[in-house]
């Protein structure tokens, strides 16, 4: 009998109620005192478990679509108790011969109950229950002579579900990737890792697939026994006649190659599920180095820096005050390898490099490459400092003229300006004297602004 043909339409208005909480909570407690009854539970004894329930937990009942004044004036317990009962949750049994009035969860409610307590529950693990079905079943199908090809369908619908359940264990650990980049802080993370991967993941569903008493426990009797009884044509044969159906040995042997694909396929998504984990771990632990470190990380700065240009309303103008605050004066900023920090030589080797030599004065000529290079200094600004230094028309050089790199370079640049013939200066002695003054040896040069001709 289908199921569903048997649901009334009223039942799923539960799940559209604004009470939807405070019913599922009632029909799992029905449900509960269900299980230990051993006919029906009568009328007075569902209103008693919904009154001891509601009285601890002081719930709130608002007016629902499907009651009317007078429900509303009844006691919580039987308020609740007649929504279910109008709603197709639960039904009525009139027994006439006790005069008393029955209440039994109908069998399309029952498979719902079902997912609700487990949606609510922390029962064990289905893998562990499904292993250990197809264990059992298949053990039964080798030594016992009444052992029929039902329990070999039973076996192959166990390895289905145990299937299903890894390929859903495998899908919802995608959660915790998410939940990675929502966690802002350090402990937060932390948190969230061992209070959530940890727990909910490790200990109660990946840790089975992992300890002694586990997965490839029982694997390896179970693909042993399908194997030999495959092989074995007089047990195929005393199968297929025990049936009492046209089944024949050829779909025995196929049911139980279909158990061990099946098994393959759970052996393909453990490995996958051992992916998953070792790539959580390495991008939880990326991402708490991140947490901690990324106020003295390049690359944390990096991304704070995106971060914040993307979050901009105006992200031009972000980008101009960005630009105002950085130092680009460097000229490893503009090469490719811009992010690049060189490392230090190791302790180790440090004692073996020979020890490194001071740079060497550069001569004009080099300093003349440098500055075309780099283009440190240009025509107005060799100029400036070319007025800066003349006194009554005429600059001449001195001891206290050069005293750092700087103004030994500008030197060097202003005599090279001034034999070009656009030049504004000149050198007036072709041949002057020599100036040291301890750190640097130059001509005592004397420049003149050049004559219009």
């Amino acid at each position: 009998m289908i199921l569903m043909n048997e649901i009334p339409d009223r039942f799923w208005g539960l799940f559209r109620s604004i009470n939807r909480s405070t019913y599922i909570e009632a029909l799992l407690k029905i449900n509960e005192e269900y299980e230990y009854s051993n006919y029906f539970l009568s009328r007075e004894v569902c209103l008693q478990v919904l009154e001891e329930y509601f009285t601890q937990k002081r719930l709130v009942i608002w007016q629902d679509e499907l009651e009317d004044e007078a429900d509303a004036m009844e006691p919580p317990a039987a308020r609740v108790l007649n929504w279910l009962l109008r709603a197709g949750w639960l039904r009525k049994v009139d027994d006439y011969a006790s005069m008393t009035v029955n209440i039994i969860i109908p069998d399309y409610a029952a498979v719902m109950l079902e997912a609700f307590f487990k949606l609510t529950s922390d029962e064990e693990d289905e893998t562990q229950i499904y292993i250990q079905n197809v264990y059992a079943i298949l053990f039964s199908l080798k030594n016992d002579p009444r052992a029929g090809v039902s329990l070999l369908n039973t076996a192959y619908v166990n390895t289905k579900r145990l299937n299903k359940t890894l390929q859903d264990m495998l899908h919802n650990m995608d959660k915790f990737f998410a939940s990675l980049l929502e966690q802002k802080a350090y402990g937060e993370l932390l948190k969230e890792h061992l209070e959530g991967y940890v727990e909910e993941i490790v200990k109660k569903k990946y840790h089975i697939l992992k300890t002694s008493d586990n997965f490839y426990l029982y694997k390896n009797d179970i693909k042993r026994w399908i194997g030999s009884m495959r092989e074995d044509i007089e047990w195929l044969d005393q199968m297929s006649r025990r049936s009492g159906q046209k089944v024949t040995a050829a779909d025995i042997a196929e049911k139980l190659d279909q158990i061990e694909r099946g098994f393959d396929d759970i052996e393909h998504r453990i490995a996958n599920m051992d992916k998953e984990h070792s790539r959580y771990i390495r991008a939880t632990v990326t991402r708490l180095n991140y947490l901690l470190n990324q106020e003295d990380n390049m690359k944390g700065l990096v991304i704070k820096l995106l971060n914040h240009l993307s979050e901009a309303e105006d992200q031009e103008e972000a980008i101009k005050e960005a630009g105002k605050c950085m130092n680009l004066s460097l000229m490893s900023i503009f090469s490719e390898m811009s992010l690049y920090k060189k490392r230090r030589a190791r302790s180790v080797f440090k004692e073996n490099l020979m020890p490194e030599e001071e740079p060497a004065e550069l001569t004009m000529e080099e300093i003349l490459s440098l500055n075309r290079l780099k283009n440190r200094y240009g025509r107005k600004e060799i100029e400036s400092y070319i007025e800066a230094h003349m006194e009554e028309g005429r600059m001449v050089v001195r001891e206290d003229t050069v005293r750092s790199p700087e103004e030994f370079e500008k030197l060097i640049l202003a005599y090279d300006y001034s034999t070009r013939r656009k030049s504004l200066y000149q050198v007036e002695d072709p041949e002057p004297e020599l100036i040291d003054n301890g750190r640097y040896r130059y001509p005592k040069l004397v420049f003149i602004r050049r004559k219009e001709s």
